[in-house]
Order: C-alpha cells, then structure tokens, then sequence
C-alpha cells in the first residue's frame, strides 16, 4: 500500500468516526430530550391533579364551615332562650320584680 493510501484510508476511517459520534450523540440528546418532556408533561399532570384536589378539599371545607356556622347560629339562639327562661325561673323564685 502506498502513503497517499494509507492517509486515504486514514481519512475515510476519521470522516466515519466523526459521522458516528454525531449520529450517536445527536440520538442520545434526542432520546434525553423525549424523557425530560414525558417527565415535563408528567409533572404537569401531577400539578393539576393536585390544583384540582385541593380545589375540591377547599370547596368541602368552605361547605362544611357553612354548615357549621348555620349550626352554631341555632345553637346561639337556643342559648339565649336558655337564658332568658332561667332568668324568668330565677326572677320568679326569689320573687323580685323586673320593672
């Protein structure tokens, strides 16, 4: 073999080197780049499955606390008829006049 074949050969085998890497690098960062969308995408489901349980969580809590209000107002009103027939049953007892 002569020299000017021999660095042919040489080129031709750093020209194919070369190709290989770019194609194998250029399919990895592909192939990284399809992951870290899916995980992108993934954490986006996540996100507004999350958005949407504690939208509910707040929207049963608001109702709930509705409820409880509502109870408590009836509650404070039985108080205050509690209150008032044991101060009728106190005024009547010992006998002192309200006016």
């Amino acid at each position: 073999m002569t020299e000017p074949q021999v660095w042919t050969l040489i080129g031709v085998f750093a020209a194919g080197m070369f190709g290989t890497i770019t194609l194998v690098s250029t399919m990895f960062l592909r192939t990284m780049q399809n992951g870290f969308d899916g995980v992108q995408r993934e954490f986006d489901s996540v996100r507004g499955e999350f958005r949407n349980e504690f939208a509910s969580v707040r929207t049963e809590f608001g109702s709930e606390f509705a409820g409880m209000r509502t109870e408590i107002r009836a509650l404070h009103g039985r108080i205050d008829h509690l209150d008032r027939d044991v101060n009728a049953i106190y005024h009547h007892l010992f006998g002192i006049d309200r006016g």
